[in-house]
């Protein structure tokens, strides 16, 4: 088939890679989100999936607006008979669904019907699951609710991040979606409807969503570090500053710590929570780079009885 890719960030890059490998289709366009300002002088910076097309001397569109006429004109121009999308980042209006013969497939990291929306892999960890996968599925006017063409399942480790997890889910979820192609192209592969039952959402993480509330249990606490890892970065605050916790480990055996409360060793770091205590690893204080907690304690000196949070 011929394909329009459509995709932004870097977990986007292995299903384009696997489709650009593929001997059974042809990518002639990428569609990606407009270059964006980065960095400390704030220059504007493609998106990793328009500089692995240009790398490959593919044609990478960027719509403001996927509504934007002359993309509409230039996607009915090369007529794509699929186009594969990967967290895309903007909602596709019914003019633009309609372009390609066989419609949009989108490859969801979740499965699927729970977690529809932007942060899948984070809520999954945030909400504990012990297993979770991705989805390749038809793309509809509605968020996420499209009739599925394959799924794969991936475990979560007990000590995963929502970036550990990604990066699995990326580089399976690319051959999940040249599969899903190849099947689509031979007429063996049919989209099944999702059950109407066990339907969640999953909007995207806010900072607030990401400040830690030392009064609910240890195991919540690990789960908010690791689920907004690396992004948007949990934090509390400590002496009116926020401290970003990149690292954090319940400790199971140590119970005697208010919820907030530090306690500083030479080499270790406890703050006590709703349950039993968190050991802190890694810290990264407002401006300056992570470094280890233990570190980080012997530099501000922490004070007996000490808390973290407002």
């Amino acid at each position: 088939m011929k394909l329009v890719f459509a995709g932004t960030p870097e977990v986007a890059v292995p299903a384009l890679d696997a489709l650009i490998a593929s001997d059974r289709h042809e990518v002639a366009a990428v569609v990606t989100r407009p270059d964006a300002p980065a960095g400390r002088g704030r220059r504007l910076v493609a998106s990793p999936v328009a500089e692995r097309a240009a790398e490959a001397g593919i044609e990478v569109l960027k719509p403001a607006k996927p509504r934007d006429e002359e993309f509409l004109a230039r996607l009915r121009e090369i007529a794509p008979d699929c186009c594969p999308v990967v967290a895309y980042g903007a909602l596709l209006p019914k003019v633009a669904l309609d372009v390609p013969a066989r419609g949009w497939v989108n490859l969801h990291f979740s499965l699927l019907p729970a977690w529809r929306g932007a942060a899948p892999v984070q809520h999954s960890v945030m909400a504990g699951d012990e297993v979770t996968g991705a989805s390749t599925f038809l793309i509809e006017e509605g968020l996420d609710s499209g009739p599925v063409y394959g799924v794969l399942t991936e475990e979560i480790r007990p000590t995963d991040t929502s970036g550990d997890l990604l990066t699995r889910l990326a580089f399976a979820g690319a051959g999940l979606l040249a599969a899903t192609m190849d099947g689509i192209e031979d007429g063996t592969l049919h989209a099944v409807p999702q059950p109407h039952d066990g339907v969640t959402l999953a909007p995207k993480i806010t900072v607030e969503d990401a400040q830690i509330i030392w009064s609910a249990p240890a195991l919540r606490v690990d789960r908010v570090v690791r689920g907004c890892t690396p992004a948007p970065g949990a934090w509390t605050l400590f002496r009116g500053e926020r401290l970003k916790l990149i690292q954090a480990t319940p400790v199971l055996d140590r119970t005697d710590l208010a919820p907030g409360e530090l306690s500083a060793a030479k080499n270790n770091v406890y703050v006590g929570t709703g349950s039993h205590a968190v050991e802190l690893l890694w810290v990264q204080p407002q401006g300056k780079k992570p470094m280890k907690a233990a570190d980080w304690a012997r530099g501000v000196r922490i004070a007996h009885g000490e808390l973290l949070g407002s």
